[in-house]
């Protein structure tokens, strides 16, 4: 089994990126990650024109959402924002023909019973139109995460299993997030898999810092934390199309493609 591998780049033109290395898909944001502007087409001839391009080169294209949405908080001043810039982010997304939607399954305050969260969740997925998947990805960091832990990722699915829309719903597994929020990766597969019944990406990030750190600090492959058999085997086991989100530009990440098809 052959499995697809790409890098997340700029936005200004993913097929240029994706080509300059030889990759049959992308990731990359639409508009400013940290800004509650909405997306933007940076693409210069448009987005019917990137999704042409993508389609005409055989380029699977995928949409990271902006970190700061949130849909899971309880705070109305960050959720009810979240909830809007996500819509606008599905409808851009399925605009260019993007193959999912992926995002980070947010926090609530710490005084909060999870349960408040995973039911923000729930009634997320009830008030968005689905236009394509939403890979939701496990995080790193913070003991109120949504999608930390195993107990709350089950907490999340469980609650949105009876949505309209849950087959729409998909996982995004990280695994620098997943070393670094204290999961085993000798097991998270399997782990993941029995909770979702799914991943339809994987984010392959070395970690800079230790196992169970909480820190989101990204390595390339082979130079941080995690051990490389380990990190292969993840990938292999997943059977998902591979994101590389490691630091560099195309050289680097030429060489990290290098370094995980040698050990698959």
């Amino acid at each position: 089994m052959t499995i697809s591998i790409g890098a997340h780049v700029d936005q200004a033109d993913p097929i240029a990126q994706a080509q300059a290395r030889e990759v049959p898909l992308v990731q990359f944001f639409l508009g400013d990650p940290q800004g509650y502007k909405g997306p933007e087409v940076q693409y210069a001839a448009g987005a019917a024109a990137l999704r042409a391009a993508a389609e005409a080169g055989s380029i699977d294209l995928y949409v990271h959402a902006p970190y700061i949405v949130n849909v899971a908080t309880t705070n109305n001043r960050i959720r009810i924002p979240s909830r809007k810039l996500l819509q606008q982010h599905v409808d851009a997304a399925a605009e260019i023909g993007a193959k999912g939607l992926i995002v980070h399954g947010g926090h609530v305050n710490k005084d909060d019973d999870p349960a408040k969260g995973f039911d923000n969740w729930r009634k997320a997925i009830d008030a968005t139109d689905l236009k394509l998947p939403l890979l939701i990805e496990n995080t790193a960091g913070g003991d109120n995460a949504m999608t930390r832990y195993l107990d709350r990722i089950s907490g999340v699915w469980d609650a949105i299993s009876g949505c309209e829309q849950a087959d729409m719903v998909g996982f995004c597994l990280d695994t620098c997030h997943a070393h670094a929020g204290g999961n085993s990766l000798e097991t998270i597969v399997d782990d993941v898999l029995a909770i979702t019944g799914r991943i339809d990406l994987v984010h392959c990030n070395d970690s800079r810092d230790d196992f169970d750190s909480g820190a989101d600090r990204h390595a390339n492959l082979g130079a941080g934390k995690i051990d490389p058999d380990l990190l292969a085997a993840v990938i292999r086991d997943a059977k998902a199309p591979v994101v590389l989100e490691t630091p560099g530009a195309a050289a680097e990440h030429v060489d990290d493609v290098a370094w995980l098809r040698e050990r698959l």
